[in-house]
């Protein structure tokens, strides 16, 4: 039987936390962020099976980048208490294989966010 779970949070710079940092985490990555000039060095960090950047079709190529992409975000919130990203977790079928649930969360985040411009 499959669990349900479906979680939703906002990036608030007020409370220390950044879209550089959580997307180097995420995905395994170094990113610098350079707005305060910290590195994000996860590449060490085990786990991550996939990750990949999903843009409207009229987005500039470096929004498939993930260091630009998270550092642009960052750039353009200048306030101290910006929400500057979101996350969305959601808990996958294990009944399905990981190409099945790839695609389900494709088809996912391109009806709810790149559809809508995101």
């Amino acid at each position: 039987m499959a669990i349900y779970h479906f979680d939703a949070s906002v990036f608030s710079r007020s409370k220390g936390r950044s879209s550089t940092a959580a997307s180097a985490y995420r995905a395994a990555e170094r990113v610098v962020d350079r707005r305060t000039g910290e590195v994000h060095d996860y590449t060490r960090k085990h786990g991550v099976e996939h990750t990949e950047i999903l843009a409207p079709a009229h987005a500039p190529d470096w929004a498939r980048d993930r260091s630009a992409l998270w550092n642009a975000v960052e750039q353009i919130e200048r306030r101290k208490d910006a929400q500057v990203s979101r996350e969305v977790r959601v808990a996958l079928p294990s009944e399905l294989s990981v190409e099945q649930n790839r695609d389900l969360v494709r088809g996912f985040v391109q009806e709810q966010f790149v559809a809508r411009g995101m």
